[in-house]
C-alpha cells in the first residue's frame, strides 16, 4: 500500500511539472563500455519522456544490432536509408530521419546491419572521426523546427563509432548499473572520456550519471548508489530507475516504456529523471548567467573606480 501511494504521490507531482526546453540543442552520448547496463534502455525512455514532456527529441541509433531503433517503432531493415549512409556514403542525415509512432516530437536515425561493417569502412575515410559531427551539425541548422536534445546511443566498446558519438556530443550521460563493477567500469570509460577532450572535443563534458536496474532489497545496490554519489555529487541524478519487468518488455511491443506502461514505476522513473535532466541545466545555465553579470558589474566598478 505504502508503494503504490509513493507512486501515486509522485504522478501527481510530475503532472504539475512544467520543464524549460534549453535554448539551443543538447547533444547527449549515451555510453558505457560495460554491456548491460540499461544503456539503450535509458536512450529511449529519455528521448520519450523528453517528447512526451513537450520536446523535440532526436534518437541516433549507432548500435549496430538496432535495438533504439527497435524501441521507437522505426523501420530498420537492410534496404531502409540509415546512419550508416550518413556516415559512409555522405548522406544528409534529413534523408534517414524517421519521425517514431510513439509522440509526434520524437525522432530517429535508424541502425541497420550494414553497420556492423562500418567500423572498418571508417578506417579509410577522410576526418572519419568528425563525420556524425558534420551531418548533425548541418541537420540542426537547417531543420524546420528546433531540436531541443539529440540522443546518441552507442555500441558498448570503444571503437570508430563510439568516437563519432563523442565526438558529435557535448554532453555524456553514463548509465550505471548497481552492482559490483559499476566504478570499476565507469573508470575505464572516464579515461577514455578524457582522450577525447583532449585530442578531439574539449568542450564535451559529463553532464549525467543514472543509476538503473536498482534493486532496494539488496545492501550492495545501496552501496553502489552511495559510492557513485560520494565520487560524482554533482552529476548523479537523485531519480534511481528500479528493476521493472514493464521496461524490459516494452521493446517486444516496440515500445517505449513511457508508452507501453505509462502510469508504472518504471515510466515514472524515467519521466522523473527527464524532469531532472531538464531542470538541472536550466538551474546551471541561470547560475552561469548569474555569475556572468557580477562579473561584468565587478569590472565596470573597478573602471569607474579607476
Amino acid at each position: 500500500m505504502r508503494e503504490i501511494l509513493d507512486l501515486t504521490h509522485r504522478r501527481k507531482n510530475l503532472a504539475e511539472i512544467t520543464v524549460p526546453l534549453p535554448g539551443k540543442t543538447r547533444i547527449f552520448t549515451v555510453s558505457n563500455q560495460k554491456g548491460g547496463v540499461g544503456k539503450t534502455t535509458t536512450t529511449v525512455n529519455v528521448a520519450a519522456s523528453l517528447a512526451k514532456l513537450g520536446a523535440r527529441v532526436l534518437v541516433i541509433d549507432l548500435d549496430p544490432q538496432g535495438n533504439a531503433s527497435t524501441a521507437l517503432g522505426v523501420d530498420h531493415h537492410a534496404e531502409i536509408p540509415s546512419i550508416y549512409d550518413v556516415l559512409i556514403d555522405d548522406f544528409p542525415l534529413a534523408d534517414v530521419v524517421q519521425q517514431s509512432p510513439e509522440f509526434d516530437t520524437l525522432f530517429c536515425a535508424p541502425s541497420t546491419i550494414h553497420l556492423a561493417g562500418a567500423e572498418i569502412e571508417l578506417v579509410s575515410q577522410v576526418a572519419r572521426e568528425h563525420r556524425l559531427r558534420t551531418a548533425l551539425e548541418q541537420f540542426v541548422r537547417e531543420a524546420d523546427e528546433p531540436f531541443h536534445y539529440v540522443f546518441i546511443d552507442c555500441p558498448p566498446s570503444l571503437g570508430l563509432l563510439t568516437i563519432n558519438a563523442f565526438v558529435a556530443a557535448r554532453e555524456v550521460l553514463i548509465p550505471i548499473q548497481a552492482e559490483y563493477y559499476a566504478l570499476e567500469g565507469l573508470s575505464q570509460l572516464l579515461n577514455s572520456i578524457r582522450m577525447i577532450q583532449k585530442h578531439l572535443n574539449p568542450p564535451l563534458r559529463v553532464s549525467t550519471i543514472l543509476l538503473t536496474m536498482f534493486d532496494g532489497r539488496t545492501n550492495l545496490a545501496h552501496q553502489v548508489a552511495d559510492d557513485v554519489r560520494a565520487h560524482f555529487p554533482a552529476e548523479v541524478l537523485a531519480t534511481i530507475i528500479p528493476r521493472a519487468v514493464r521496461i524490459s518488455e516494452a521493446p517486444s511491443f516496440g515500445q517505449s516504456v513511457i508508452s507501453h506502461d505509462p502510469s508504472g514505476v518504471g515510466a515514472v522513473s524515467y519521466l522523473e529523471a527527464a524532469t531532472e535532466i531538464a531542470s538541472r541545466e536550466a538551474q546551471r545555465e541561470e547560475a552561469l548567467a548569474q555569475t556572468a553579470e557580477e562579473n561584468t558589474t565587478e569590472l565596470m566598478t573597478e573602471g569607474a573606480t579607476r
